[in-house]
């Protein structure tokens, strides 16, 4: 499901120079159709866009199901942009599930996020009062409950806060096939558990998913310590695009963790955001703005 409103109503137009220094640039995190609830542009339309652009590529996000196939298809339809697929470990995939990871990864997937819209730290949003504006996932999983069906939280640790035996058979199938995690919409201690985990695994690149989003909400301090273990910070571009932090604060964040801990991308593809291809530049014009150097911003971008 794709809906496209007037594309440059809710953003000013990225810079040229912005535009340039994305040549090539990659974006590891947007969500866009076909999915189960609408977005602003479909996935092969989108490597069109970043075809003409000359940007590298991007990550397909879902928080229902693989998107590996779709996005080999994609990659072959598009010269010279390239699209790695993804899964998110949430119920409909089994939740923590080392076999979806084990299929995911054969089909050529490259993240696997940790329960996203499924996780613990995310059910209290379920139970929002009638009439209440909810996310559109939150929306979907209202219907479902509606229909009788129920989905429960994943859960990545138990109440003692140490790590299941299927989380860590997950972070095994990870590691053996050199996938990046992410951490997902985790807690704060549940990302410190994973991520000691996954080192314990042999996981070698972790990413942990906008730190600055409310459900994350993860301190200067905070990032600072899961830097020291190796982890790389996600900077999305609708965490303050849409007011959940502000820019100054954000652009703080990755002052203090330093750039070449901290990696862009957008979070885009919902149909009341501006389009996904022009995210990543806004965010740059943003980075200059404060007087980030080209460099810098080179390497948060590839």
């Amino acid at each position: 499901m794709t809906a496209e409103p007037s594309r440059r109503a809710r953003a000013p137009e990225p810079s040229p120079r912005a535009r340039e220094l994305l040549r090539g640039a990659f974006d590891t995190h947007i969500h866009v159709g076909p999915d189960v609830v609408p977005r602003i542009v479909d996935d092969l339309t989108l490597a069109h866009r970043f075809q003409a652009l000359e940007m590298g590529g991007f990550v397909l996000k879902s928080h229902y199901t693989s998107t590996a196939e779709r996005a080999s298809v994609v990659t072959a339809a598009v010269d010279g942009v390239l699209v790695l697929g993804a899964l998110a470990l949430n119920r409909a995939v089994g939740g923590m599930n080392p076999l979806a990871v084990e299929v995911a990864a054969r089909e050529g997937a490259r993240t696997v996020w940790f329960p996203t819209v499924d996780s613990v730290n995310e059910s209290h949003e379920r139970e929002a009062p009638p009439g209440a504006k909810v996310p559109v996932w939150v929306r979907l999983q209202l219907e479902l409950r509606e229909q009788g069906i129920e989905i429960e939280p994943v859960p990545v640790v138990d109440a003692a806060g140490a790590v299941l035996p299927e989380t860590r058979a997950v972070l095994a199938t990870i590691a053996r096939h050199q996938l990046v995690l992410a951490t997902g919409h985790l807690a704060r201690d549940e990302i410190f558990a994973v991520v000691e985990a996954a080192r314990a695994e042999g996981v070698s690149e972790i990413v942990v998913t906008h730190p600055e989003f409310p459900s994350q909400a993860l301190s200067v301090e905070d990032q600072g310590a899961l830097v020291a273990q190796g982890a790389l910070l996600e900077r999305c571009f609708t965490t303050p695009h849409t007011g959940k932090i502000a820019w100054d604060v954000w652009i703080e964040h990755i002052r203090a963790a330093g750039p070449a801990n901290s990696v862009l991308s957008t979070d885009l593809g919902q149909v009341f955001n501006p389009p996904v291809e022009d995210g990543m530049a806004l965010m740059v014009d943003r980075l200059l703005e404060a007087g980030c150097s080209d460099e810098e911003v080179h390497v948060m971008a590839n």
